[in-house]
């Protein structure tokens, strides 16, 4: 009898884990422990099969989709105590995506505590979104109800109107051929914002911050202080380059808060890109940082601060003492850093990625570039002789990068305008603004003007002068841009698509091919001409979508195939323009989660989802207008690369055809 119930025991054990399927690879459980009457600690835990992987709520933007939390009743029932724990994961980086992304293997267990508002509440209701991969990729829903009170949940089914029936299965497509999208194809080489390309950002960031007046008298000062005062030439070297450490490790640091709100919410620096308000808060931000450049007053930090570090390395010595003095050179030096990594943290919110993560690359290069002399100059201080001197030069600097944060200023006021479908800040007028601020930069650097911390006029500089030619010729560029004598691709994603133009158009799709933004009407014209679809995920504020239209659709074969053989469907993911109310809708999923359909890149946003189990953009489907897949999804690319993807669609589709003849004669 005890060899049965241990038998029995054990079967009964291993249950879960047989009841797993390809088609349901996570099991899912849940826990509830009370803290106190109004506080409790809800625990999701999912045992995942062998060879399968759910993504974290924190992986890469661009890449997987990342598990999403909805509280039901957050905010009047109960409110959350800080975010969504999670156990341990695995990083690594996705050859297809160009990302490095997280994610659990095995087991997943998220932890969320909270504290009720109305303490009648009985019941909690968690929702949660997610996607499990293996060679494909499923996106799941899963909803846990947890009970306060230890009685029996009462679930409360959302009810859908007939009319939200019938418009949310419209979304839904019977795609045929659907196992070709389990390969995505990818770039071939690495994307312009790899961490390298931010670390090297940094770097340029932190040599033009060591030519401001902040840092560069501050050079020969600390080098001789280290060599005078140390008994011999190796510890002054050592002395040096330990500060020079230090100045690395302290800009690090600074990064570090960024990964703990990322741990917060994952989307709180990548939604920088789409987001009307950050975008505007950013404009003004940037601004406020030009003009302390342009002199009219300066950001500082309280100099209490700068004293009481100053006082720290005097009192303590060694290295403990050297650090200190990095710290005061850090706080000492801010109204000239400052604005210079204010710029970097916008450079990297405009990269694709993990924002977090390129940030640290990008600080870590900003302070290596920022220590670098410290320790070159101790170990060669015959070096010292060959520095320029301190004068009216490094002003220049400072007004230099004025005109800089300005420009990068109005790609924010751009971004916000795009994706609110403003129609006020369009092609011209952003080339106008750039050109009126480099054509302003030219006269300054040649001396038609001055600003109030400019000293006495002076002999220009050949250095001056090369600049305000550099600058001078980059407004010529501009302006050839602007009348279309060239195609400014130097600056592709950074200006607003050629399409979004004050002038008449008969597009107002890149490149002026003809285009929809309409799945279903794309797809009936597709019918009626008899071509093959190439549908067109993208957003307004999508530097990648802007780099491909404009260095891969723009390729004279690239072009024709886009332009003759297919039609194409742009679907803007990030459009906040709201739906016409008959359109607006709410959307359930499978597991019962509803969602309301209200915007525009909201309806888009969830197509691609439920059918393409994807959402980053840009990302390319090739179809038939009878939903017949054509090749595989494709995202980033080189011309040659992508235009045999679109050769091969094409002869896909023509063999599709033909056999669709011989079997429907």
């Amino acid at each position: 009898m005890k060899y049965i119930l241990a038998s029995l025991l054990l079967l009964f054990l291993a249950t879960p884990v047989f009841s797993q399927t390809e088609e349901e690879p996570v099991l899912w459980s849940q826990e509830i422990t009370k803290i106190s009457d109004s506080e409790y600690e809800l625990v999701m835990k999912g045992i995942i099969m062998e060879g399968w992987h759910v993504y974290s709520q924190f992986t890469a933007d661009g890449g997987s989709l990342p598990s999403e939390f909805t509280f039901v009743n957050q905010g009047s029932d109960y409110e959350l105590l800080g975010g969504t724990r999670e156990s341990e994961t695995i990083k690594e980086f996705s050859e297809i995506f160009d990302v490095e992304e997280t994610f659990f293997k095995k087991e997943a267990v998220f932890t969320q505590k909270i504290k009720l508002l109305n303490l009648a509440t009985t019941q909690i209701q968690v929702d949660l979104f997610y996607q499990v991969c293996k060679e494909v990729c499923i996106a799941k829903d899963q909803i846990f109800y947890f009970s306060l009170d230890g009685k029996e949940v009462v679930i409360n089914e959302v009810m859908i109107d007939d009319r939200s029936k019938e418009l949310a299965g419209a979304l839904k497509l019977d795609l045929k051929n659907r196992e070709l999208l389990t390969v995505v194809g990818k770039e071939e080489s690495k994307s312009d914002n790899g961490l390298l390309v931010i670390f090297g950002l940094g770097f340029l960031g932190g040599l033009i911050a060591l030519l401001t007046p902040c840092v560069f008298p501050m050079i020969p000062l600390t080098v001789s202080f280290f060599t005078k005062k140390s008994q011999n030439r190796t510890e002054g070297i050592v002395n040096a380059s330990l500060y020079g450490f230090f100045i690395v490790l302290i800009y690090f640091l600074l990064s570090l808060p960024f990964h703990i709100f990322d741990s917060v919410d994952s989307q709180i620096l990548n939604t920088i890109a789409t987001n009307i308000w950050l975008n505007l808060f950013f404009f003004l931000i940037f601004v406020f940082f030009a003009f302390s450049f342009f002199g009219y007053y300066e950001l500082t930090l309280p100099s209490s601060w700068a004293n009481k570090m100053d006082a720290a390395s005097n009192k303590v010595g060694g290295g403990l003492g050297i650090f200190f003095m990095a710290v005061t050179l850090a706080i000492v030096s801010f109204s000239c850093t400052g604005p210079i990594l204010g710029g970097l943290l916008g450079s990297t919110a405009l990269a694709e990625g993990d924002v977090a993560t390129n940030l640290s690359a990008g600080m870590l290069g900003f302070g290596v570039a920022l220590a670098l002399p410290f320790g070159l100059f101790a170990l060669f201080p015959a070096w010292l002789n060959s520095l320029p001197k301190s004068g009216g030069w490094m002003t220049t600097v400072k007004v230099v990068l004025g005109f800089l944060e300005l420009a990068l200023a109005f790609k924010f006021l751009s971004n916000a305008d795009l994706v609110g479908n403003w129609g006020l800040f369009k092609r011209e007028i952003f080339l106008g603004v750039w050109i009126l601020l480099f054509v302003l930069m030219t006269a300054y650097l040649f001396g038609l003007f001055r600003f109030p911390h400019d000293g006495p006029k002076s002999k220009l500089s050949g250095a001056r002068k090369l600049t305000g030619i550099l600058s001078g010729l980059f407004a010529l560029y501009l302006i050839s841009g602007t009348f279309q004598i060239t195609n400014l691709k130097l600056l592709s994603g950074f200006p607003p698509p050629d399409f979004y133009t004050v002038a008449a158009q008969e597009s107002n799709c890149p490149l002026g091919i003809n285009c929809f933004k309409d799945f279903e009407e794309g797809r009936a014209y597709a019918a009626s001409l008899n071509k093959p679809i190439l549908l067109d995920f993208t957003g307004w504020a999508c530097v990648n979508c802007r780099k491909m239209e404009e260095h891969v659709w723009s390729d004279p074969e690239v072009f024709r195939l886009l332009n003759e053989e297919y039609v194409l469907i742009s679907l803007y993911i990030d459009d906040r323009k709201q739906l016409p109310e008959e359109e607006r809708f709410k959307f359930k999923y499978e597991s019962g989660r509803v969602k309301d359909i209200e915007e525009i890149g909201e309806k888009w946003g969830t197509f691609q989802t439920i059918n393409f189990n994807a959402a980053s953009q840009p990302f390319y489907v090739l179809m038939s207008s009878d939903l017949y897949i054509l090749n595989t999804a494709i995202q980033n690319s080189d011309t040659a690369t992508y235009e045999a993807w679109l050769k091969q669609g094409l002869n896909n589709f023509r063999e599709y055809q033909k056999n669709n003849l011989v079997s429907n004669p």
